[in-house]
């Protein structure tokens, strides 16, 4: 979790000193107000998150500074100061909504404790949110791989993934760079920690500061409330930067101080916050290509460029493919949608080896997903699969080939069709059922052999002389 920011709120200068310096001891951001007014417009930005408050002052009443903060929503914990120890003054403080208490005079180990107890429930709260984000069987979510390319690529994560080394990867689009980001996060000693991923091209160009760093109620406009910027939620954790080719040149500079100093700072905040959060970023652009044209800075460019990983895209690791496939759908079978097929024909299988993916895992996952939707009896058909697939040319020159892979599977489900509508005595649905089908898919595999064949009798003509 990031340094606290501590306010001091008191009106006598000496224990305002007293307790700033303590605070700044225990390497917390520190700012003071010397009243209730000055103290009530700091704490309306809503970056506080600590103030040590005494309760008597000469505009107004710290308890009164604990209620307004709280109506207002913001998430700062108060210690009050008080010169009362009286246990009347104590509950008063925690029924207005205070953390804790202490009493003057001030004690610097006590002060630090509490400040750490603090610390360590945020921290807490801040780990099982990301945790209740994350939560899910790693193992299950993984893919193994069984392509050279990829195998080299899942020894450079388990090189670099115990390091805090930044990491850029590169790839074309669909390839998974997302997924092997997530696997050096995983396989980190920040796995516990959160992993937060942002495409650097869809946000918007007048939001991705307040985005990345953060910002207090009131620091431009539509501000109603203080925000959290990403370094600050991803602190402890990863930040997974994807791509990074489009980030604007004025924000890479700041990407690139931050990267350097470690240190953000919210826009409407005064104060500077240390951050651990490690950058793993990825683009399918050249990124040296656009440093030539003067697009991206060379600085930013070698700082990211410290460990690099190509992924490869997928038609040159069909191997990969039959993997894919099988992952996601146990996934589909984990998640026991209804109507949706978990399982998939060998014929069908076949093409999906056979394509060439311009569209990579993005697209085999779509086109895999589609076909579960579509697929009667839970398994997924030759019939179920967009005809991108189903007439693609075959790779290797193979387009055309009368004793190609597609030719033959045509030809081979068109007999298997036409015999069982045969042996059903041209009964559509009880030729479906003597194959394990749906009916709608019989109706599908028909029009796909009537468009197959062109020249020849519809296939309606071919149901009714099956059954002559």
């Amino acid at each position: 979790m990031a340094s606290l920011h501590v306010l001091v709120v008191d009106d006598e200068p000496a224990l305002r000193q007293i307790l700033g310096t303590i605070a700044r001891q225990g390497g917390y951001a520190v700012s003071e107000a010397k009243n209730a007014a000055e103290a009530a417009a700091k704490l309306a930005r809503g970056d506080v998150d600590v103030a040590l408050c005494d309760i008597m002052m000469p505009d107004g009443n710290g308890l009164d500074l604990v209620r307004s903060t709280r109506a207002s929503g913001a998430d700062t914990a108060f210690v009050m100061v008080t010169a009362f120890g009286s246990m009347e003054t104590a509950v008063e403080a925690l029924r207005a909504g205070a953390t804790d208490y202490i009493v003057k005079p001030v004690n610097a180990e006590e002060v630090l404790h509490r400040l750490h107890q603090i610390k360590a429930l945020r921290g807490l709260r801040e780990e099982n949110q990301a945790l209740r984000k994350t939560v899910g069987d790693r193992a299950a979510r993984r893919c193994r791989f069984t392509s050279p390319p990829m195998l080299e690529i899942e020894r450079l994560v388990g090189k670099v993934a115990p390091t805090d080394s930044t990491v850029l990867i590169t790839g074309e689009s669909g390839t998974g760079k997302g997924m092997i980001a997530r696997s050096v996060h995983d396989r980190s000693a920040r796995a516990a920690g959160p992993f937060l991923q942002v495409n650097c091209s869809a946000i918007p160009e007048t939001l991705i500061e307040s985005e990345f760093f953060g910002h207090t109620k009131g620091a431009f406009t539509s501000a109603d409330r203080a925000h959290k910027g990403l370094f600050l939620q991803a602190d402890g954790g990863t930040l997974f930067l994807d791509e990074i080719g489009d980030l604007q040149m004025h924000m890479q500079a700041k990407l690139l101080h931050v990267i350097e100093n470690k240190e953000v700072r919210a826009l409407g905040s005064e104060q500077v916050y240390r951050v651990d959060t490690r950058i793993i970023a990825a683009t399918n652009h050249d990124v040296q290509q656009r440093v030539d044209r003067g697009a991206f800075r060379e600085d930013l460019f070698f700082r990211l460029n410290l460990f690099h990983i190509h992924v490869p895209p997928l038609r040159v690791r069909q191997a990969d493919v039959r993997g894919f496939i099988r992952h996601l759908l146990a996934q589909l079978k984990r998640g026991a949608h209804d109507g949706m097929a978990s399982e998939i024909e060998p014929e069908a299988e076949d093409l999906l080896l056979a394509y060439d993916w311009p569209g990579n895992v993005r697209e085999l996952e779509n086109v895999v997903t589609r076909a579960s939707i579509l697929a009667d009896g839970g398994r997924i058909t030759v019939a179920d699969l967009p005809e991108c697939v189903t007439r693609a040319p075959a790779q290797g020159g193979q387009a055309g080939a009368e004793d190609g892979l597609r030719d033959r599977l045509r030809r081979l489900e068109s007999e298997i069709l036409l015999r069982a509508l045969q042996e059903a005595g041209g009964d559509r649905r009880a030729a479906a059922q003597r194959l394990g089908i749906g009916l709608s898919s019989l109706y599908r595999k028909l029009e796909d052999i009537e468009r197959s064949r062109p020249g020849t009798a519809d296939a309606s003509d071919a149901e009714s002389g099956a059954a002559r």
